[in-house]
């Protein structure tokens, strides 16, 4: 940066650099930490003091909600809303790293408009799970339905539980885990709960059964932040088995037929499912649905028997 520079505002002195993006969108990249100068992140207000070193992480060309044939289980359907059995690796919506080739995509080409509200780029979308999570979760079709149904998942009245293979150090029957959750300050892509601020989480545990090394839990969300679950487990000393992001390397020595299935016991993701979804539906009545656990979450607790 020239010693010109001195005094100016950031987001000022970035769109006379950048005269092809708007000062709005600088500013926004600012906040969310894409635009460093000497590596720290910074405020849109920052005065300038000349000399410093700006560096800017353009973000990816916008995701595509473009219908795309994409595999997945549709288990209810109607006109106000879908319930959809997520595969393992399939990502929700387009997104950075993720221009299409998503559930959305898949939907759009299945059953055409879906809720307008929220973003443009996740229609429909009134939670989420992880790629690499498979399970239940609900899709609006109406802005009447979202709304409805988002208004369920605030007041903690839709009710989702979950299953989930995790490295066992010796945990309670029952028990709950409560952290403010935030991202961590290290890396962006993770969260953690010992930042010190964030949003309030909570995750209640039950201990289902204990297959040697791991333990089978079953789990309810009463908030639902991102990676909710992986960072209660691994931040309580239990990763999820196959974590690729939260979980820890072991060496399965016994039973040796743990030993054939590899790192933490063959899974490519980690051991987690949405098992149920329960919620009202929008024109009145109750839902409810189950997911049966699929093969490969299956095939580990298996061997561990």
């Amino acid at each position: 940066m020239p010693p010109e520079a001195e005094g100016q505002r950031l987001d000022r002195w970035l769109a006379e650099q950048l005269p092809d993006h708007s000062r709005s969108r600088l500013s926004a990249w600012i906040a969310e930490g894409l635009v460093r100068v000497d590596a720290a992140v910074v405020k849109p207000g920052l005065r300038l003091r000349g000399g410093e070193a700006v560096t800017v992480e353009v973000p990816p060309p916008p995701a595509s909600t473009t219908p795309q044939p994409i595999d997945f289980t549709v288990v209810y359907a109607d006109d106000a809303l879908i319930v959809v059995d997520k595969p393992a690796g399939l990502v929700v919506h387009p997104g950075a790293g993720n221009l299409d080739q998503t559930l959305v995509n898949g939907l759009l080409h299945r059953f055409g408009d879906l809720s307008p509200v929220g973003a443009p780029d996740r229609p429909g979308i009134v939670h989420r799970i992880d790629a690499g999570t498979s399970g239940l979760l609900v899709v609006a079709r109406t802005e009447v339905a979202h709304h409805r149904l988002a208004a369920q998942l605030s007041a903690h009245t839709m009710a989702r539980s979950y299953r989930a293979l995790a490295w066992d150090p010796g945990l309670p029957a029952a028990g709950r885990w409560d952290s403010l959750h935030a991202r961590d300050p290290r890396d962006r892509r993770r969260y953690t709960g010992k930042a010190g601020h964030g949003k309030p989480a909570t995750t209640h545990f039950e201990v289902l059964e204990r297959l040697g090394p791991c333990v089978w839990l079953g789990l309810r969300l009463e908030t639902g932040r991102t990676h909710q679950i992986r960072v209660h487990a691994a931040e309580a000393g239990c990763p999820l088995v196959g974590d690729p992001v939260y979980g820890r390397r072991r060496r399965i020595e016994q039973p040796p037929a743990l030993r054939q299935l590899g790192f933490d016991l063959g899974l490519t993701r980690q051991a987690l499912h949405a098992a149920t979804l329960g919620f009202e539906h929008p024109d009145g009545g109750t839902l409810f649905f189950e997911s049966a656990i699929p093969a490969d979450i299956q095939a580990a607790c298996d061997a561990l028997r």
